[in-house]
């Protein structure tokens, strides 16, 4: 199975720059997202990795050979890159068996019979699907239409499977049943995955390594839970997660020999204790901090008085947001519970995941606790 390397590789358009001096490496048999809002040039990206967009610059390797490079001249076509895609609607033949759309491109290649139909017991057993041979595409799931298209992609021998928002035309349910079935599949077929995505729940529960962009430059490249609990910058933290990081902008002053700093913010002192190394800011400089909602806890006795601004109760959570001071924050309650409006509840911030930005570049500067002092 391959790696692809990505060096230095732009894409422009006239004076659009759809993705710029972007560099990555996608390991053998990873399953990684390319992840971001519409136009931030993540379906670009898959398209110059098939072969099927050309870059203006940089250099793109797979499996150790160079299958673009515009110093060198060299642009192999996506046929001979060892890719397959796999469509949004599968793109099954519907006159045709399983077995049939599987065997299709084999018969194109001039395969013969009698390994076109050891390729395809293969594969019916690798995914799972034997006893749907001898149907018709209409007579399947959708989970057994993809597995099928599935199938028929990795049947001439393609290492990597590139996949473009595939489950985009599915209700939630079948969504959330297909991420299964993905995550399985990769699994099974030892194969690398490329996935573009703008629902980051899917890359949070599909991939190995997630690759978030923002209008053509890389913003993280690095595992979903990571990009979770420590993102990169306010961009990441705030399209990552949900319901949303709650963000607190204010003024840090230095308390001095590793107390760490409080930011004035609403009306409230917030102490910032660092996890790990010490942080230096200048006194008055802007920050803004962030905290997820389930770090927010209500307390029986105790910590910080709050009043309900509402509370959205669904069964397995209850999502609350509260007025703490001139701040309006949102917090998460696991279990079946309700809050009247304007009710008063106690609540403290819990360990040490709060991160804090730099409000005017947006860079994480670190991780640590959040107290009210």
């Amino acid at each position: 199975m391959p790696e692809i390397v990505l060096k230095n590789v732009w894409k422009r358009f006239d004076k659009f720059t759809a993705v710029a001096d972007l560099n990555l490496t996608i390991a053998d048999r990873g399953f990684v997202t390319l992840l971001g809002p519409s136009g931030c040039g993540k379906t670009t990206t898959l398209r110059m990795i098939a072969g099927l967009e050309t870059p203006t610059e940089g250099e793109i390797t797979i499996d150790g050979k160079v299958v673009y490079s515009s110093e060198k001249g060299i642009d192999v076509s996506p046929a001979k890159r060892d890719v397959g895609f796999l469509f949004q609607n599968y793109a099954l033949w519907p006159h045709m068996t399983v077995e049939q759309n599987i065997a299709f491109g084999l018969e194109n290649l001039k395969w013969a019979k009698d390994k076109i139909k050891a390729r395809v017991t293969e594969l019916l057993g690798t995914l799972k699907i034997e006893e749907f041979s001898k149907r018709y595409p209409n007579e399947l799931s959708g989970g057994q239409q993809q597995r099928v298209a599935i199938a028929r992609t990795l049947a001439t021998g393609a290492r990597v499977l590139f996949m473009d928002e595939p489950l985009s035309n599915l209700d939630a349910k079948l969504r959330t049943e297909m991420r299964s079935e993905l995550k399985r599949l990769h699994s099974e077929t030892n194969s690398t995955f490329v996935y573009v995505t703008h629902d980051q729940l899917e890359a949070m529960t599909l991939s190995t390594r997630t690759c978030l962009m923002k209008e053509g430059y890389l913003q993280q490249y690095a595992p979903p839970l990571e990009v979770y609990n420590n993102p990169a910058n306010v961009f990441v933290a705030d399209f990552v997660g949900s319901p949303t990081m709650n963000f607190i902008e204010g003024t840090g002053q230095n308390e001095g020999n590793g107390k760490g700093i409080t930011v004035k913010a609403q009306g409230l002192n917030l102490l910032f204790t660092p996890a790990s190394e010490k942080l230096d800011i200048k006194d008055g400089a802007p920050l803004t901090l962030g905290i997820r909602p389930e770090y927010i806890r209500v307390e029986a006795a105790g910590g910080v008085k709050a009043k309900i601004y509402a509370a959205l109760p669904s069964g397995m959570e209850t999502i609350v947001k509260i007025h703490l001071g001139g701040l309006l924050l949102t917090l998460v309650v696991f279990g079946a519970v309700d809050y009247p409006v304007d009710s008063e509840i106690s609540v403290n911030f819990a360990g040490d995941n709060c991160v804090l930005f730099d409000r005017e570049s947006g860079a994480n500067l670190g991780l640590g606790k959040l107290t009210v002092v």
